[in-house]
């Protein structure tokens, strides 16, 4: 497996239901909470627990090895990020299905039996979630997203509407054949954006992506990556690297997956406009900085990689098995962006 080392668990199950994949960065103080809830997870279900650490420098692994042993644990040498994490989490599972499932996140009791009732009477597999919730507040965060026509998520906070355009990696259930055949998340792109990858080619290959009606759970929103926070009194809050990665990976799904020739006018204008934010914001907050490290490099970055963007795309839309007209389905026509602007004032960027 590379510059990795297998701890395996104590009592592997040989055929799980699920396996539960925990990309774990220094989450020394969250991890608990996370397992602690997979463990009290009602129903009689075969569950395996892979944590890939992605060489924290906490003690992340010793209390993994010393509060539990039943969990197996995939320690990286070198950090690698979150799409790197769970493939390999992936490649090691044995479940019919695979979780993935934030350290900073923790299941409600019926959320794993909730999850596999849901999709064993589908007609076909998927991506599935369930309702997300804040962690101390525990108020509605979102069930799953839409999509703005820039590919920023919008939360659906509607009950009646389960079936979305993506689903957060926080929190995402899929069965393991069809995590291969869509080839997991792409390496390339580290973090960020990367479910939003997985569950527009899901949808291009005609798989529904949807959010459980009831069950859920609890996200501390930002613990595990950085940023991600907005409240009407400070804000929306991130990080130039999250915000270099969003700008990025987001504009690169895009550019593989709107289906047709509508691709061009679309980037075309989305550029334009990722060009003049850029500069709007740089100039308000009298800070090159913002430019440099967020939208120029963001920029820079999509035309190195134009010839790997541009063949994914081919080969993702040579097998599209939906319309324009159906993809579109996930999207709302008002930009994301502005309601934020609007809602929280500028970013703050840190």
């Amino acid at each position: 497996m590379g510059m990795v080392q297998y701890l395996p668990a104590l009592n592997r199950p040989l055929a799980p239901v699920c396996s539960v994949c925990i990309a774990n960065y220094n989450g020394e103080s969250l991890l608990a909470d996370c397992i602690d809830s997979l463990l009290a997870q009602e129903g009689d279900l075969d569950v395996e627990i892979i944590v890939h650490d992605d060489a924290s420098t906490d003690r992340s692994i010793d209390l993994l090895r010393q509060r539990y042993p039943q969990v197996a644990i995939i320690a990286s040498h070198e950090n690698v990020g979150f799409c790197v994490a769970n493939n390999r989490m992936v490649e090691h599972a044995r479940g019919t299905y695979v979780l993935l499932l934030n350290n900073d996140a923790a299941l409600e009791r019926d959320a794993l039996s909730t999850l596999l009732t849901t999709t064993e009477v589908w007609e076909k597999p998927g991506i599935l979630t369930l309702p997300q919730r804040d962690w101390e507040s525990g108020s509605l965060v979102d069930r799953g997203c839409f999509l703005d026509p820039f590919y920023n998520p919008i939360p659906n906070t509607d009950q009646s509407q389960t079936e979305v355009a993506m689903t957060i990696g926080a929190c995402l259930w899929t069965p393991r054949a069809l995590w291969k055949e869509l080839g997991g998340f792409p390496e390339w792109m580290g973090s960020i954006a990367e479910d939003l990858y997985l569950c527009c080619v899901a949808r291009l290959h005609g798989y529904p992506v949807a959010v459980t009606s009831t069950s859920g759970y609890r996200h501390r929103q930002g613990a595990s990556f950085g940023g991600n926070r907005a409240s009407v009194t400070q804000g929306l809050q991130t990080t130039f690297r999250r915000r270099h990665l969003s700008e990025r990976n987001k504009t690169s799904v895009m550019l593989i997956c709107t289906p047709t020739g509508a691709i061009w006018p679309l980037l075309c204008i989305h550029l334009l406009l990722l060009c003049a934010e850029g500069a709007a914001l740089s100039m308000l907050k009298a800070d090159k900085t913002v430019w440099k490290k967020v939208y120029g490099a963001a920029i820079a970055d999509l035309f190195r990689r134009r010839s790997l963007l541009l063949g994914l795309r081919k080969d993702i839309q040579r097998q599209r098995r939906i319309s324009l007209a159906q993809y579109l389905r996930g999207f709302h026509p008002i930009p994301r962006k502005a309601t934020l602007l609007f809602r929280y004032g500028i970013p703050k960027i840190r």
